[in-house]
């Protein structure tokens, strides 16, 4: 089978629409997960068991440094820039070493050009007398390697030749630290050949790793480092030397071995290892189990378990494609069996599987770099990000039950009787009082334990989850073992929730280490991360053998053997899964190191201002385009990255110029969302071809629905970038639970407008209705600023007047004109907190404001350091062109009056139709 991801699934297809199969087996569908994640090269014979040690020690190294053990013994100890050359030395030769060389014509063709093109503009950069006979060789070399290419089944000797320099190259900051730290800025012929070297296997394993997008999206940032005086007037800059580029790039820690790189060496590696090793020992077929245990018998209710189960495993995986295949493979059948198209039950499952990257506490990557890119806790982020997640998986089991509805499907029958919907109700209501008190008297238990026992609650702590581990493992010993159902076999009942969700329950205490560490005792992601994954490895070890004893089973060696086969596999899996997020965030340290080091983001500031007339959402329809362009071919992480660095600022600094205060957290999430919405979009969105692998049907109209199903997810960004309620930004709890619920009701209309079904089969004037409504309950402040405007303009010389009219703590709006930072003209909205004063220009001054009026204008004369005034970008000599003074504005949730009586006509309307199934539901 050809090792290219794409013609896999192609086949696959082929093979479906022939009738030849339904789809790919098992093992062509744990293929099509190993080419684009792991590698393609298994662990086979001597070479596999060396592979397999190589990821093992990766694994170990990365708990080592996680660990608090270094410090207590005072060895091993690494600083940052170690760590990183460390990890990616690693990543690099797993590179080389477990994803075989493509054969196609054009992959071909980019690793012979790339080289070629590079080596020309490094001997172009070297303008020091630097000798350069050396680099045409290294091309040579690498564009050799790439013509031989490289069987799946082993590696040939230039395969390891490659996998070594490029670990070496990437060693080389460990081993020369302190030499280097010595030079910094006028590299010697030893660091040019390394760094050289590096850049060159770095994009090559990138080809290998990730596909060609993000080695063409990396080179081309360094053609314009080079080429920046050839470039057009707007983007040019001086160019940079070749000694330059290797001091940035590689030696220091501005590219390559940047925050990316540092993120993922601190955090991501340890967050994907905890999922590795809880889907080893059970949990990602537990939490489908659960799932379908309990929403499997509701109207399409394999496709609302496929929507949850994908929302857990998203929990403990990071890789779109890998939750499709996990869950997919259990879901879709069972999808298709209860009336699902092929395309449609793919199109589920890519839609809840992708979003698994944005649901809290993991979020792929992307939460991690946040912490620091924005500059805020990780408690904060999550915070943030919480609300948007839940309100889209919400409104995608909506959309499944409309899909339902319109198809007058069934769910699958169950086993037992229900009972009645008041005695569930009472059951429920003891279940949520038990979960408080148990939670109630945890947090404060725990709060107790910490100063009672300062030297040793660490060690209580572990007994207490210890007791509580053993005794929900001894609950699950007296429940069936869970085994993963085959969903093409005739489905005769559903799971009974009880046993189902007791068998596992021991599942969720690592995750509660994990959330506990986070967001109560706060500790750092990376040291939270190693507890979890600590104790995850513990339950690993005696999962088995307890079980065992508990059962009364005599093959307890067994168990213990079995117990540590897990561990191993789960180590070793968590480290393959690091390669392509490994290299993917080094070579995104190459375009962070390129918008640095040319000052392009200012360039393109005036590139987008340009293209979108300054209107902040034209600036965010040209990002969300630009997000998805670069996603068909990024990883999520490379993805969220690159545009985050190019135009995350130029988002802030424009909305800014137009009055608009938009949190930088809110812009990166709107990044992030559109990077992930690429993993659905065709004609590239590799999930949505691993989904219609397994269901049989079209992969493009699979991705066509799934982009459908996932319009209310790509509507999220430019909601809560104008209304950053939805963030939970400055809100109460009170206010935040009031926002969660009419977001989610205005998020659900949202869904059945889309999906043309309400209550019955929409008109397309209710359509429209149920928009407008569903936008109300977002925005209701759009409406309201149009019927009662929230601010008055007075003349700029009347700016003292306008301060004492306006209450202490309220906020002045002033458009000024002066200049940027490069002299160049500029104009922007400031918007100034008004401080106490019995007159105007006291209250002025108290905010650091000194004005003065000259020729019939306001200029600012003077402005206090670090005041109010500074901070919100104003400055000496600029001139104020408006004044916008705030005054009394009803309640913008008046609007809700006419949008809830809009809604109660659609109700009443529907409700007088016919809204019988338009079709009957297929049959098992």
């Amino acid at each position: 089978m050809t090792n290219d991801p794409n013609q896999q699934q192609a086949a696959a297809v082929e093979n479906a629409a022939t009738g030849d199969r339904g789809g790919l087996t098992q093992a062509e569908l744990d293929e099509l997960v190993a080419s684009s994640d792991t590698g393609g090269r298994g662990a086979i014979g001597p070479v596999g068991i060396f592979l397999t040690c190589v990821a093992l020690a990766w694994s170990l190294f990365q708990l080592w440094i996680a660990s608090p053990i270094p410090f207590m013994v005072g060895w091993g100890v690494f600083n940052d820039t170690e760590s990183r050359s460390i990890h990616l030395a690693f990543a690099m030769f797993l590179a080389f070493a477990a994803f075989p060389a493509t054969r196609s014509r054009f992959q071909i063709g980019l690793g012979i050009v790339v080289p070629v093109v590079l080596a020309f503009l490094f001997m172009t950069g070297a303008k020091d007398g630097t000798v350069t006979w050396w680099i045409p060789i290294v091309a040579l070399v690498v564009v050799a390697a790439v013509v031989l290419g490289s069987p799946k089944d082993r590696i040939p000797v230039w395969e390891w030749g490659l996998a070594l320099v490029g670990a070496l190259a990437a060693l080389y900051l460990f081993v020369y630290y302190r030499e280097i730290s010595g030079r910094v800025g006028a590299p010697v012929l030893q660091d040019f050949v390394v760094a050289v070297i590096g850049l060159m296997l770095l994009l090559e394993a990138t080809r290998r790793a990730l596909g060609p997008a993000l080695m063409i999206v990396a080179s081309v940032f360094l053609v314009y480092t080079v080429l920046g005086p050839h470039m057009p007037s707007i983007i040019s800059h001086k160019g940079n030397s070749l000694s330059e580029i290797v001091n940035h790039q590689w030696i220091t820690t501005e590219g390559v071995f940047g925050i990316a790189l540092g993120v993922s060496t601190s955090f991501v590696f340890l967050f994907v290892l905890f999922g590795s090793l809880l889907d080893r020992a059970g949990a990602g077929n537990y939490f489908i189990q659960v799932a379908f245990s309990l929403m499997g018998h509701m109207k399409g209710g394999p496709a609302k378990a496929a929507v949850v189960s994908s929302a857990m495993t998203g929990l403990i995986s990071g890789s779109s494609i890998a939750n499709v295949v996990t869950t997919g493979t259990f879901t879709i059948p069972l999808m298709k069996k209860v009336g699902f198209s092929s395309e449609k039950a793919g199109a589920v499952e890519v839609a809840s599987s992708v979003n698994g990257q944005i649901m809290p506490p993991v979020m792929g990557a992307a939460a991690f770099l946040m912490v620091e890119y924005v500059g805020i806790p990780y408690f904060d982020v999550v915070k943030h990000a919480f609300l948007p997640a839940v309100i889209s998986y919400i409104a995608l089991v909506y959309i499944v039950h409309l899909e339902a509805l319109k198809a007058g499907m069934e769910g699958l029958p169950r086993a037992y009787t229900p009972k009645p919907i008041v005695q569930r109700l009472i059951g429920m209501a003891f279940t949520i009082a038990a979960i408080c008190a148990v939670s109630f008297i945890v947090y404060y238990g725990m709060g107790w334990i910490r100063p009672a026992f300062p030297q040793t609650a660490g060690y209580i702590i572990f007994a207490f989850l210890t007791a509580v581990y053993v005794g929900l493992l001894y609950i699950a010993s007296k429940e069936k073992p869970l085994e993963l159902d085959d969903p093409n076999a005739p489905v005769t009942s559903l799971p009974l929730p009880g046993p189902t969700i007791r068998s596992g329950l021991h599942f969720i205490l690592p995750v509660v280490v994990l959330v506990w560490a986070l967001m109560v005792d706060r500790l750092s992601p990376g040291l939270s991360a190693f507890w979890a994954t600590a104790y995850m490895i513990f339950i690993l070890l005696t999962q088995r053998p307890l079980t065992a004893m508990m059962r009364g089973n005599s093959a307890l060696g067994a168990a213990v053997r079995t117990g540590v086969a897990d561990l191993i596999d789960g180590l070793e899996t968590g480290a393959r899964n690091m390669i392509g997020i490994g290299i993917a965030t080094a070579t995104a340290g190459i375009i962070v190191g390129a918008v640095s080091q040319t000052g392009v983001g200012s360039a393109l500031a005036d590139v987008v201002e340009v293209l979108s007339g300054g209107n902040i959402l034209a600036i965010l329809f040209l990002t969300a385009i630009l997000s998805l362009i670069l996603g068909m071919g990024l990883p999520t992480t490379a993805n969220y990255i690159v545009v985050s660095a190019l135009l995350a600022p130029v988002i802030v600094t424009l909305g800014q110029q137009n009055g608009l205060i938009v949190p930088l957290i809110a812009v990166h999430l709107f990044v992030f969302y559109f990077g992930i919405m690429a993993d659905v979009t065709p004609p590239v969105g590799l999930a949505s071809f691993a989904a219609a692998a397994v269901s049989g049907g079209d992969p493009i109209r699979t991705g066509l629905v799934a982009f459908f199903y996932s319009l209310r997810t790509a509507a999220l960004p430019f909601l809560f970038i104008f209304n950053t309620e939805l963030l939970l930004i400055e809100v109460t709890w009170v206010q935040g639970i009031f926002v969660f619920v009419v977001a989610t009701i205005a998020m659900l209309l949202f869904a059945a407008a889309t999906q043309g079904w309400f209550l019955a089969k929409n008109r397309f004037y209710e359509t429209i209705a149920l928009l407008l409504v569903a936008f109300t309950l977002f925005r209701p402040g759009f409406w309201m600023d149009m019927v009662a405007p929230p601010y008055t303009e007075e003349a700029p010389t009347e700016l003292a007047a306008a301060a004492l009219a306006t209450p202490a703590d309220e906020d002045l709006r002033l458009r000024v004109a002066g200049v940027n930072d490069l002299g160049d003209p500029i104009e922007f909205v400031a918007i100034l907190p008004i401080g106490e004063g019995a007159t105007g220009e006291e209250r002025l001054e108290s905010s650091g404001l000194i004005l003065r009026e000259a020729d019939g204008k306001m200029m600012v004369d003077d402005v206090v350091y670090d005041s109010a005034a500074a901070k919100a970008g104003l400055d000496w000599d600029q001139t104020v062109l408006r004044v916008l003074r705030p005054v009394d504005q009803p309640s913008k949730y008046l609007m809700f009056i006419p949008a809830l009586l809009l809604l109660g006509l659609i109700v009443f309307l529907q409700r007088g139709r016919n809204s019988r199934p338009v079709r009957k539901p297929a049959t098992a």
